[in-house]
């Protein structure tokens, strides 16, 4: 729906005059689409990222880590050190990384699709 409401913000002359200028559907969506959208793509990339980096309802609920530790993700591991273990240095110290991980997967992302300023 952000990707549908950020296309509906593009102005509809750039694909006009593209098109006077006999312009591709691909290089019009190369050159005008996803600029037009890079804001949009940049907020979708951070959530798939932080939700999948820090990932813990589902994996619970379903496998709770088995079979094995084939499922573990971070989040799990947290939860697992803290409250089943009772250690609670080692989960901090792992949330921490796991912080840490995200906003250096996170942070890039957001640097690109920041809008330039002329």
């Amino acid at each position: 729906m952000l990707l549908v409401t950020g296309i509906a913000r593009i102005d509809p002359s750039l694909y006009e005059a593209a098109k006077i200028d006999g312009a591709s559907p691909w290089h019009e969506f190369r050159w005008i689409t996803l600029p037009g959208l890079r804001q949009e793509i940049g907020v979708c990339v951070t959530v798939t990222m932080i939700a999948a980096l820090a990932s813990f309802d589902i994996v619970y609920v379903s496998t709770q880590g088995g079979p094995g530790n084939a499922t573990t993700v971070p989040g799990l591991e947290i939860y697992y050190l803290a409250f089943s273990q009772r250690e609670v240095g080692p989960a901090s110290a792992l949330a921490v990384v796991l912080m840490v991980v995200v906003l250096a997967v996170v942070l890039p992302v957001q640097r690109i699709s920041k809008e330039d300023k002329p």
